[in-house]
């Protein structure tokens, strides 16, 4: 007779057999990042006829059903949230593509947000869990985490989101990732433009400031409001060294730019 306690022993020992199966690699969503970024761009086209190799992919994902990824390292567990969102958006594009639009939208015809519930509504499997893209984002990502450098690392589908890069998020390698994801976007004109006096961020730090203040508010400018002397304290530590120069001016004004929400596809071969 099994007891109890053999019962549970058996159980963790499947656990730890089970995680140490799981490719923290992510080397089948390698290949499919080598195979389409093409940076800052997407190749959706080439995905779509590629599709096996995508849904090799995300088949890794949900194949982590049998594994409780909270048994994981914090590195391991960022890093595959960030790819199950990236590698989740990807299959709802290519789904999707070429994406049709409404008639009557304020958006542009060819965006992410053209696709019903993309966010809301469109369910996947991870790890044994059903998610939404907003489940991974704003119920795991942000609140276990609270790491702001997420946002850089998540890509949206479009023109201003931080690109995409050509390889997975790994545990062995999170920090560097993250911090160089934040110093590429705010050395890109979607991220970061400094115009006389002003200084422009992208609409994430208007949306989603409170998750830079723990982290950076202290880094920056005593007496402004404490989400401008984060994303100052963001500008000075990540982006280029003019820039850096003047977030540190009070006289510098912060304004945010507009979001271009267009498909981050690669553009038509002339």
């Amino acid at each position: 007779m099994i007891t109890a306690r053999c019962a549970a022993i058996l159980l963790a020992a499947a656990v730890v057999a089970a995680a140490a199966d799981f490719d923290h690699t992510y080397a089948a969503y390698d290949r499919v990042l080598r195979s389409a970024v093409v940076l800052p761009r997407v190749n959706y086209a080439a995905l779509t006829r590629n599709r096996s190799a995508l849904d090799a992919a995300v088949a890794t994902v949900n194949g982590a059903a049998t594994i409780d990824e909270r048994t994981w390292s914090r590195a391991e567990r960022i890093a595959f949230w960030i790819n199950a969102y990236n590698l989740f958006t990807l299959r709802a594009i290519v789904d999707h593509y070429p994406i049709g639009s409404h008639w009557f939208t304020l958006q542009p015809r060819n965006s992410i947000r053209q696709i019903d519930g993309v966010w809301t509504t469109l369910k996947w499997q991870a790890a044994g869990r059903t998610v939404t893209l907003d489940d991974i984002e704003h119920r795991i990502l942000r609140p276990e985490f609270q790491d702001p450098r997420v946002h850089f690392a998540i890509n949206c589908a479009s023109i201003s989101c931080p690109p995409l890069q050509a390889e997975p998020y790994r545990a062995t390698a999170l920090e560097a990732q993250l911090d160089a994801a934040a110093s590429r976007y705010l050395a890109s004109p979607e991220g970061l433009q400094t115009d006389g006096n002003l200084l422009r961020v992208s609409s994430i730090f208007k949306w989603y400031g409170d998750d830079f203040v723990d982290r950076f508010a202290s880094d920056a400018l005593p007496g402004a409001d404490r989400v401008e002397r984060a994303i100052r304290g963001v500008v000075i530590q990540f982006g280029p060294g003019a820039a850096a120069a003047v977030a540190r001016n009070p006289a510098v004004r912060l304004t945010f730019l507009d979001y271009n929400w267009s498909l981050n596809d690669v553009p038509p071969s002339s």
